[in-house]
């Protein structure tokens, strides 16, 4: 499915549909094909919007999940966006947080699945290794319960990074980052209406983390999906889709 880009100043984006805005934030190696199924699922009750998060374009001292929210809260000024529903994925999720947790009065809901912020089993320190394909497809391959969707495609998508010398750099920035900013002693703060949607077999983010998440967020509610990794919105989209269906659903109501 393709999607078209959109820019606006320095800031790219898709935008589909109507209706409240729905917006996704992508991982450290995620692409617009990680959210087809959701955005397919959604636009056609919600505005959803992906930005691209500029994992490569900002400098080095800024390459930081601090400043990954930072551009988010930029793009969403710029856009005059309000009462959104904010949704992320691993280092999304992450970057959701710091953003929500200086930006309330313009989120409606939260959402996190696989999220950073906690802990996370990283790729490594040897990673990412430049040139050798079939490290890239194992390590591209532990995301998923399921090996077979660490597609040719995919894993071509994270090897075309890993040839570049500086991408590489910043990878390693940015998960670093990651790691060091821990939002343990903070998540109390978050009051609004959070889903968390966890795999049962997610060995970056394990288990645990989501019920961490849980126990740390005042008004959260956790679900946990059998046979699925770190990414059940590609995973598992039916399931998926129909748990933020039904926690989206209840807050329009309401």
């Amino acid at each position: 499915m393709d999607y078209q880009l959109k820019q606006l100043d320095k800031f790219t984006y898709i935008e589909e549909g109507e209706g409240e805005t729905l917006m996704l934030l992508h991982g450290l190696f995620g692409a617009l094909s990680n959210f087809k199924d959701l955005i397919e699922y959604f636009k056609k009750d919600y505005k959803v919007v992906v930005p691209m998060l500029p994992l490569f374009e900002l400098d080095i001292f800024h390459t930081t999940v601090s400043g990954l929210a930072k551009h988010v809260q930029k793009f969403i000024e710029a856009k005059k966006y309000n009462n959104i529903h904010l949704l992320g994925n691993s280092l999304g999720g992450h970057v959701a947080l710091i953003y929500v947790l200086k930006n309330t009065n313009k989120v409606k809901s939260l959402t996190l699945t696989g999220s950073s912020g906690l802990f996370e089993n990283g790729m490594g320190d040897t990673y990412p290794k430049r040139g050798d394909k079939d490290y890239i497809r194992k390590k591209t391959e532990v995301t998923f319960y399921d090996p077979t969707m660490a597609t040719d495609e995919l894993v071509d998508e994270v090897f075309q990074i890993t040839t570049s010398r500086i991408k590489v750099i910043k990878v390693l920035a940015l998960a670093k980052s990651a790691i060091r900013s821990n939002l343990g002693e903070e998540l109390n703060q978050i009051k609004l209406p959070t889903l968390l949607i966890w795999g049962n077999n997610d060995i970056i983010t394990p288990p645990f983390v989501g019920t961490e998440f849980h126990k740390l967020i005042p008004n959260s509610e956790l679900h946990f999906i059998d046979k699925c990794g770190h990414a059940p919105m590609m995973e598992v989209p039916d399931e998926f889709n129909l748990i933020l269906g039904n926690f989206l659903k209840k807050l329009t109501v309401a």
